[in-house]
């Protein structure tokens, strides 16, 4: 038997023999696959699946709250398994006793991660409905990908969304651009996902298609790798974390040799003079030119200017790669971004402008659908009460601390209970040394989780559930042009659960259950979601099957690519008083009078070069003299499947492999294929060397995701032995403005790892011992 399912990463067939699960292939429709999807195969066989609900020992014994030295063991004691009456009836007791003592605000659900494709069993959306029925809780702000890039924008070019959607694409560039300065790159390994679905890769090719039509790729970047492979691009070798220097210099070459659009920034934009008068040295006595900026960088000023005098002189795009904004200042990254873009002559232009995160994931660049699709609807948060994505440890160390965060004075609230569901902090978290440390405050964690992943070994109470493969669904990308089904291609173990069925028990207990299921069963509420989608199509003059039809039909159905409209900032080109856009003044807020008002000493009224904790230029690299990049693994989402076939073949001696130059490489000693360490002040984690001129010297490359794996699990401060870059990472905020994660400010040193080399057992379950019911 085969049936259909898609993924964050693309649709694939999926073929059963006697109810288990043989082969995954990619669609046929689909002309670049990701290799992450046939490698579900081994992960779904995987001894490391939970089979039971399981609770901590030591929990079950003495009860939440009994003391920080018990909360310690979490990650390192056994597990007691129950049954699923006992489990739920746990949870539905914890949440109301913390609820009722300390209030909603002490229930922390923050739950980030992406879960699954599916539009229904889409797992933070399941807790937070939940949550909201029974009082609120606290959640997150923003997104660690994109948290810096998303408040700069929606306070000085008119939102995240809008600037996304005047994101030049593809086609578009073929058909006006010229060239495309990107900074940070436009990594291939990318263009594999998309929040929600991938139903066709068709990305790499429309980049390709690019330089063939005559499109120029400048890659800005410590990789030369991170562009495709079928483009060709220039590499400008710059130093991690001073982007913001070199846009300087190419905008002061622009400035004094006039070749900058004076017209558009006068009209359309916001503060050029204010931000002209610190270009030009004249606010603090430093010209901003060439010169300034190689002696930052590390880049020729010829090259600088060269590269300024080819933007003015063509179609051009300007965009910056997610990755450098989770540094720390990370939101003058994507403001001298767009500044330099408006500088250029291109901005509001076919085929030019700014490129809002352009190739961060597979839709940045396509053409989408103003078409959405329904999901699960989570209501409101009766608390209101938040904290930035990756102020986790900060909240869990610090309550009752008062923070800044985007014009606001806030604190921060006493966690007594984590209840999390589709992620995995111990993936995306900053420091996780620090952030064991402030894991044991919690009285409660409850987790549910298909996997013993680190997250499920450091929880109280896990509630195991079923994966995408175990269950019915409809799933879509963003904008996709293809809504497809998810069919259930075998059962979950006997027992097991999905994220709404064990909170819909929950909810039982609590007297909410009624308002959760609104009486709808869970086909019935994938056929409302379908039937959702589809009247919002019909507003569009898009006509879609009834449900019946589409999923009896097996296949997906198209969302036709509705005809191309003028973007938000080509409208504001044409009239900025008739097409302003969402920004105090409507327009583009070169000089932000509001966030100057808000007095940040680490976040000005205009773009600027602030020098960052750690860099190749501080005097920190007299002992740790590498900047440590922490990018976005080829191999896996994220964390997800790294137990499977495709991220663990990828390891060299078990770990994952990190990027050394060979000049680095040989200083220390190391050769191809070696165990290295790297290290810092916060901590140390082992990796398997791989040596390259891909990279430039005094700079290794770590991708994220590896599962947390240290040495001693009770200990703050172990030896990581599987490759956790973040294990070094650094931890904190941007700025006072977004509070994003400065994990890619993070200066190690590396050297050959002596001795015997400590396993791994990142995907070994946890002990389970058995109830004496005696």
């Amino acid at each position: 038997m085969t049936t259909r399912t898609s993924t964050h990463w693309g649709d694939y067939l999926v073929d059963v023999r006697d109810g288990q699960i043989e082969r995954i292939t990619p669609h046929a429709d689909d002309p670049d696959p990701s290799p992450i999807g046939p490698g579900m195969v081994s992960a779904h066989r995987s001894h490391t699946r939970i089979q039971a609900p399981m609770v901590r020992a030591g929990w079950l014994e003495h009860g939440p709250g009994s003391g920080a030295q018990d909360a310690w063991r979490r990650g390192a004691e056994p597990f007691v398994e129950v049954t699923h009456a006992e489990a739920v009836e746990l949870i539905a007791r914890e949440l109301d006793r913390v609820r009722t003592q300390h209030g909603n605000e002490a229930i922390f659900a923050g739950s980030y991660g992406w879960a699954s494709a599916g539009r229904f069993h889409h797992a933070k959306s399941q807790l937070h409905r939940f949550m909201n029925l029974i009082g609120g809780f606290t959640t997150v702000r923003d997104t660690y990908s994109s948290a810096a890039v998303s408040v700069i924008l929606d306070r000085v070019a008119g939102g995240k969304r809008e600037a996304m959607d005047g994101t030049p694409t593809w086609d578009d560039i073929a058909e006006h651009g010229e060239l495309v300065v990107a900074f940070g790159g436009l990594p291939q390994k990318n263009l594999q996902v998309t929040g929600g679905g991938v139903s066709s890769h068709e990305a790499a090719r429309w980049q390709e298609r690019c330089r063939e039509a005559g499109v120029r790729f400048v890659n800005v970047s410590p990789q030369r790798g991170d562009v495709a492979t079928g483009v060709s691009s220039d590499w400008v070798a710059c130093r991690p974390n001073t982007d913001v220097a070199l846009m300087l210099g190419m905008a002061h070459t622009l400035a004094t040799e006039g070749l900058h659009d004076i017209e558009f920034l006068e009209r359309c934009c916001e503060g050029w003079d204010r931000f002209e008068a610190y270009l030009l040295g004249e606010t603090d006595g430093t010209p901003k030119d060439a010169a300034w900026a190689s002696s930052i960088t590390g880049v020729d000023a010829d090259v600088i200017s060269r590269l300024a005098r080819d933007v003015a002189a063509s179609r051009s795009v300007i965009t910056a790669a997610y990755a450098l904004q989770r540094a720390h200042h990370g939101e003058q990254v994507h403001w001298m971004a767009m500044t330099l873009a408006a500088m250029s002559g291109s901005m509001g232009r076919p085929g030019g402008g700014l490129g809002a995160g352009l190739s961060a994931m597979h839709h940045l660049g396509m053409p989408r659908s103003p078409i959405d699709t329904a999901g699960v609807p989570m209501g409101t948060n009766p608390t209101g009460s938040f904290i930035p994505v990756a102020r986790i440890s900060d909240m869990l160390l610090q309550p009752g601390t008062r923070y800044d965060y985007d014009g606001q004075s806030r604190t921060y609230p006493d966690i007594r209970l984590v209840y999390w569901a589709g992620g995995n902090p111990f993936h995306h978290h900053q420091d996780l040394n620090r952030l064991m440390q402030a894991w044991h405050r919690p009285e409660t964690v409850i987790v549910h989780e298909p996997w013993w992943t680190p997250l499920a070994k450091r929880a109280d109470i896990v509630m195991p559930v079923a994966t995408m493969l175990e269950r019915d669904d409809i799933a879509r990308g963003h904008g996709d042009h293809r809504l497809s089904p998810m069919y259930a291609a075998v059962s979950p173990p006997a027992g097991v659960r999905t994220d709404h069925e064990i909170l819909r028990d929950v909810a039982q207990h609590l007297g909410v259950a009624d308002a959760f299921t609104e009486g709808r069963t869970t086909d019935e509420w994938i056929a409302h979601l379908y039937e959702q989608t589809r009247t919002a199509a019909d507003q569009h003059g898009v006509m879609l099957p009834p449900f019946d039809a589409f999923w009896e039909g097996g296949e997906p159905v198209d969302i036709d690519r509705l005809p191309r409209r003028a973007t938000v900032y080509e409208g504001l080109r044409d009239d900025p008083d008739t097409n302003p856009v969402r920004t105090p003044s409507g327009r583009l807020e070169i000089h932000s009078t509001t966030i100057e008002s808000f007095v940040y000493d680490d976040c000005p009224g205009h773009p600027t070069w602030m020098e960052p904790a750690e860099w190749l230029g501080s005097a920190h690299t007299d002992r740790f003299p590498l900047h440590l990049c922490s990018n976005q693994p080829s191999t896996r989402l994220h964390s997800q499947y790294d137990h499977g076939d495709a991220s663990r073949d990828n390891k060299v001696q078990e770990r994952e492999p990190v990027l050394i130059s060979a000049d680095d490489a040989q200083a220390r000693g190391i050769r191809d294929g070696d165990v290295v360490r790297l290290f810092n002040e916060r901590g140390a984690c082992l990796a398997g060397a791989v040596v390259t001129d891909e990279i430039m010297p005094g700079v290794v490359s770590l991708s994220t995701g590896a599962w947390f794996d240290p040495q001693d699990p009770s200990a703050p401060d172990s030896l990581e032995v599987h490759g956790n870059p973040n294990a070094v990472t650094l931890d904190i905020g941007t700025s006072s403005l977004a509070q994003g994660p400065s994990s890619n400010t993070t200066l190690v040193e590396v050297e050959r790892f002596k001795g015997s080399l400590p396993p791994v057992r990142a995907f070994d379950p946890p002990q389970i011992v058995v109830r004496d019911l005696g």
